[in-house]
Parts: structure tokens; sequence; C-alpha cells
């Protein structure tokens, strides 16, 4: 088998796990088995894909109907995307498990596993193309399965958080289809390895103008200041494992592409792209949205706006656009998709237990469920960056880019948003885990064993890889800092596109 064929996987797997759910779409229990299966086999070859990718140290090309760049449609699997796969593959799998007992039958007669699967289909092809308009078929084929998996139920909260997020997304759709139809008249080619090229001698002024069109869609897409109005507005709606996925991937879609298009397109004016645009911007987003946590009293709307505020951290090591930096956004990619994902899961735990995501409602939980306190504690810490968890490490080394490059402005707002995270990861401490619950909400939930099994697996997974990040970063710093360097100089992927290798 040609090696270019593990760069396919990641997308026919979960192409072809959403069909033969499909053909089960009578029979739930098959479909789950299905979706299980299908989400190993996903995991599996991007392990594999990551290990072909590192091991040969230059990226796999892939040209299909073996069309020459930049003529025909484009996969490239580099550092990068490899890992960004392998990290959607971890995440299927963990909510697949997951949503065997939390996805109601209802749902499940309503496709929620073919819809879950393309949705991990649209992820997998954002991260593997090397065509930027096909990115923006990708982005819709995972707007659509997003917006029906957000909506499936047609509960009232559901149908409004759906409308808000598909609202903004198509706006942030139509900025793209706009920006691909003036950089294709400006250059000729899509290719997002010939664009390098062909932006180099193109005014300045114009590129400038596209970067902010871009800006403006992806931005919309990794919930970025002022643009991230949906976020909080819709994932708190749907069930946890919907919610628990869209938090660990969706927003990760928008935050790589602006990482590719930012080091890869758009470099002819850092001082102002980046500097600028993109560090202001960055720090805005972190404020507003640990601001917006800490004045919420439910627990996932916490934990949705905390999502907004650590997209900040991510876009800080893009805009300051070192090595250092850019190996410190990707290691908190990585790290804040596992513990994101696993707050998430964890709320729906508390749920089951309490029957309420209010956390005037909550309490107790310390004393009756001393494991899922514990569950909860490590990710919770993680998030606001105690060390020696993976979180810790993330943010010192965006703060010690910071400092070398003498932002110390963006340091101390970085600084400032971490302690107010803590108070918001306290606060959920104190009234769903420490404090009494309140006799008026107290409910009798006899959780079955397996329910409980198959909630708490793929938690007890994601916590073991928060505290394997914390106790092993040295190996993670140094895979970061060889993605690092070559977004920074990416002469390999260049030459991988356009000259086969």
């Amino acid at each position: 088998m040609r090696i270019e064929l593990l760069i396919l996987l990641p997308i026919l797997i979960p192409f072809t796990t959403a069909i033969l759910s499909v053909m089960a779409w009578q029979d739930a229990r098959r479909q789950r088995v299905i979706s299980l299966i299908g989400s190993m086999g996903l995991m599996a070859a991007a392990v594999g894909l990551f290990t072909a990718v590192y091991t040969r140290q230059t990226p796999l090309v892939m040209q299909m109907g073996n069309w020459a760049a930049p003529f025909g449609i484009t996969l490239v699997a580099d550092l990068f995307s490899a890992v960004m796969v392998m990290l959607a593959g971890l995440m299927g799998m963990t909510v697949a498990v997951y949503a065997l007992t939390d996805i109601s039958e209802r749902r499940e007669e309503l496709g929620y596993y073919p819809l879950y699967h393309i949705l991990l289909m649209g992820i997998c092809g954002s991260f593997l193309t090397g065509d930027i308009f096909n990115l923006y078929v990708w982005f819709e084929v995972m707007l659509i399965a997003s917006f029906v998996l957000l909506a499936l139920g047609g509960d009232k909260n559901q149908l409004e958080g759906a409308i808000k997020y598909m609202t903004l997304n198509l706006l942030a759709s139509a900025a793209f289809l706009a920006a691909v139809g003036i950089l294709y008249g400006l250059t000729g080619t899509l290719n997002m390895a010939a664009l390098r090229a062909g932006l180099t001698d193109a005014p300045s002024g114009l590129v400038i103008t596209l970067s902010m069109f871009f800006l403006v869609a992806f931005g919309i897409k990794a919930a970025l200041f002022p643009l991230f109005g949906w976020l909080p507005a819709a994932y708190h709606t749907p069930p946890t494992a919907v919610s628990a996925i869209f938090a660990g991937l969706l927003t990760k879609v928008g935050v790589y592409s602006l990482i590719r298009i930012f080091t890869l397109l758009f470099v002819q004016d850092i001082s102002f792209t980046h500097t600028r645009v993109l560090l202001v911007l960055s720090g805005l987003t972190m404020v507003t949205g640990v601001f917006g946590a800490a004045s919420q009293k439910e627990f996932r709307r916490i934990l949705s706006f905390h999502s907004v505020s650590q997209i900040g951290y991510m876009i800080m090591g893009l805009a300051l656009y070192t090595p250092l930096a850019l190996a410190g956004a990707l290691l908190y990619i990585v790290h804040h998709s596992i513990v994101k994902t696993n707050l998430f899961l964890i709320s729906g735990v508390v749920n089951r237990f309490s029957g309420s995501f209010q956390l005037k409602k909550l309490g107790g939980l310390y004393r009756t469920q001393p494991v899922l306190a514990a569950l909860f504690l490590l990710p919770a810490l993680s998030l606001s960056g105690i060390p020696p968890l993976s979180g810790f490490w993330a943010k010192f080394m965006l703060v010690r880019a910071g400092l070398e490059t003498e932002q110390y402005v963006i340091v101390a707002v970085s600084l400032f948003v971490s302690l107010l995270t803590l108070y918001s990861m306290t606060k959920i401490w104190n009234e769903a885990f420490w404090k009494a619950q309140p006799e008026a909400y107290q409910v009798e939930s006899d959780v079955p064993r397996q329910d409980w099994l198959l909630r708490s697996l793929p938690v007890a997974v994601l916590v073991a890889c928060t505290i394997l990040i914390g106790l092993f970063a040295e190996p993670l710093f140094q895979l970061s800092m060889t993605v690092a360097k070559q977004l920074l100089d990416p002469s390999m992927y260049v030459a991988a596109v356009l000259q086969g290798g």
C-alpha cells in the first residue's frame, strides 16, 4: 500500500461509518456498535498517519485523480495537521463511548450517529486539505452536521441556540467565500502551497485586506472577540456528548485555519496583522470570555465562556510569532481540547447524579461521589494553569515567549485571566462538590453501574492524558518546537506539494 493512502483514512473511515449507520437506521443497538468501531478505527488511522509523518519528517501529499498541484485537489499531512487529526481521533473515540449512555433513543432514531461521524469527517478533512476552496467545502460539511446535531431533538433551548449558531456561521461562510473569490482573481490558484508564492508580489494593501476577510471568517469559527456570541448561546443546550465534541474540536478548526493561513500566506506585514491585530484580539478574547464565565451560575455556560477565553491564549501564540510562541499555541490546543472536552463530560455526569446543571441546585458531590470530585478537580486545575498539569506548561511557554518579545501587556492579561479562571473553577467546586445540596433540590438518583462505567471511563482516560502531558512535557515540547519551526519556514511544505515530495 502506498503510504500516502494513510491521508485518506481519517476521511474515509468516518464517512464509511456514517453510511453503515444509515443502513442500520432501524437498529439503534447496531448503530452504537458501528459508531464505537468506527471511532476506534479513526483513532488507529490517526495514530498511523502521525507515526508515518513523524518518522519521515516530511509531509505526506496525495493529489486526487493524479492531477498535479496546483491544478487538482490536494491532501497534505504535515506534523501540524497530523497532530490535529490525532487529537480529533482521541476526542471522537472518547465522546463516542460516553454517548452510548448519554444520547436518548429518540435522538438515535433521528440520526445522531451518522451526523456525528459526518462531523468528524468534516473536521479531519479541514485539517488535511491543501486547497483553500476545499477548506471551505469541509467547513460547510462540518457546519451542516453540527447544526443538525445542535437542533436534534427539537427542544426550545436547542432551537434557539441552533439558530444563533447557524446565523453567525453563515455570515462566516459568506465572508470566507467572498475572500476565496478575491484570492482566486488575484493569484489564479487556490492551492495553499502555490498561494505562498502567488501572494509575494501582490499589492500589500490588497493582501492585508484579504487577510482581514479571512480573519473574520475564521474568527467566527474560532469564537474570537468580538465574534464569539454564538458559542455561549449554543454549547449549553444540546446533550452533553454533543457539547463535549463541539468544545473539544469545533473552535479548534477555526484556530487551526488561522494559524495555517497566518503562517503560510499572510506574512507580508507581521507588525500589522499579527502584532497590532491578532495580539489585541487575543487579549480581548481572554478578558471578555473569562468575565463572562465569572458571571455565570450554570455549569456548562461557565465552561462555554471559558472556551472563548482560552481561544485567546492560542491566538496569543500566533500573534507573538516566534518558535516558542507557536509551540506554546500548539501545546495549548492539545491541552485545551482534552481538558475542555473532559469538563463538559463531567458536567453531564454531575447532571446524571443531581438532575441539574444549575449550581444553586447542586452540592454534596465531594462526599457522595469522591471519585467524580477527583476527576473534576484535576482538569479544572489544569485549565487554571496549576503545575504540574498540562495547562501550566502551555501557559508557561506562552508567558515566556511574551516576555522574550517584550509584550508585557499581553503577558499581564494572560496571568490575570488565569487567576479569574481559577476563581471560576473554584466556584464550581464550592457549589457543586463542597457545599451540601439544598434540601429543596435533592433528587433520588439511582445510576446503573453500566451507565456509570461508560461515563467515567472516557473521563478517566482524558484525565490520564492531562496528567501524562504534565509529567512528560519535554517530548511534547520538542514536538511542538518542531511543528513551530515548520510553520515559520514552510519551504518543506511548499516543496512537498508542488514538487511531489
